[in-house]
């Protein structure tokens, strides 16, 4: 998996309990990331597979994304379902999450039978972000999910280019949110656009983000807006990642590690500040299992 899709990749978990409630209307009483390798499967590692605790009872949720068509999606994610089925016993909810510029053409199920004794019928869930209207995002009161704005509302966002960013940018600005969490979700969003749209684009609809909420304060933004410059947004956000993504895990490993216990002492802070990537990668995995601060001691 390269550094971008990593990246992506961090992002989502960081919006999955937003992402798993709207989307599949699932009312979660406890999340928890599970860290699956994968035998049978030409990609070892799923995006994401999550233990969840309902109303409904425990399922584990499996979230896939995907930024352009794959004919082979349907089989790999067959081969996902039988795995986690063979080792959690239990069925998986499975979902894609579609965010590409043009629209889906992947099929969403595998069906073939002969006879009654020997049929196939399997499907999944598959959420085109570009057919979610911008109002509807705004309507949830999910507001981590104005991260996703710049990717949905595809006919606006195709018709209105630059003008439909500054939208989303003032929407993430209005909302009633801390100053910290609307940083955050005006990070991942300029991400996002990345996607969709060109530099200047972005750079401009976002002017007034970066000077409102000081972005330019996080040295990750500084080294991908730098390489942005010189290569273009989406190869610069790819060669910011690798130097910045060490500094944006230990940040969230911090932050998260605080909203879990409450309180984090300055020695785990500067542990986890110093620690290496591959450290960082297995803190990241465990947070949900890591019981007491003490736990920490071990990495």
């Amino acid at each position: 998996m390269g550094q971008y899709d990593i990246t992506i990749k961090h992002i989502f978990s960081n919006l999955a309990d937003d992402i798993i409630q709207y989307f599949l209307k699932l009312k979660l009483k406890k999340i928890e990331e599970l860290n699956l390798e994968f035998t049978i499967v030409e990609k070892r590692q799923s995006d994401m597979i999550f233990k969840c605790q309902t109303d409904t009872g425990d399922m584990p949720v499996h979230i896939e994304f995907q930024s352009g068509n794959d004919s082979k999606l349907p089989y790999r994610m067959l081969r996902y379902s039988i795995e986690i089925m063979e080792k959690y016993e239990l069925p998986p909810y499975q979902i894609v999450i579609y965010m590409g510029k043009k629209e889906p053409r992947m099929q969403q199920k595998l069906t073939y039978e002969y006879e009654d004794t020997n049929r196939l019928d399997y499907r999944y869930k598959l959420i085109d972000l570009g057919e979610i209207k911008f109002e509807e995002i705004i309507n949830t009161g999910y507001y981590d999910l104005y991260s996703l704005l710049p990717l949905v509302d595809r006919n606006r966002r195709q018709k209105q280019g630059e003008k439909y960013i500054k939208e989303c940018a003032d929407a993430i600005l209005k909302m009633p949110m801390n100053i910290n969490r609307k940083k955050d979700i005006a990070f991942y969003a300029g991400i996002f656009s990345g996607l969709m749209f060109n530099e200047q684009e972005v750079k401009k609809a976002f002017e007034e983000v970066v000077r409102m909420l000081n972005l330019e304060e996080s040295s990750f933004y500084r080294l991908i807006l730098e390489e942005g410059k010189k290569k273009g947004l989406t190869e610069g956000i790819k060669e910011g990642i690798k130097e910045g993504l060490k500094e944006g895990k230990a940040d969230t490993a911090i932050r998260l590690l605080k909203k879990k216990f409450g309180t984090l002492s300055k020695e785990a802070e500067e542990k986890i500040l110093k620690a290496n990537k591959e450290t960082l990668d297995k803190i990241l995995d465990d947070i949900f299992t890591i019981e007491k601060l003490e736990d920490l001691n071990k990495y």
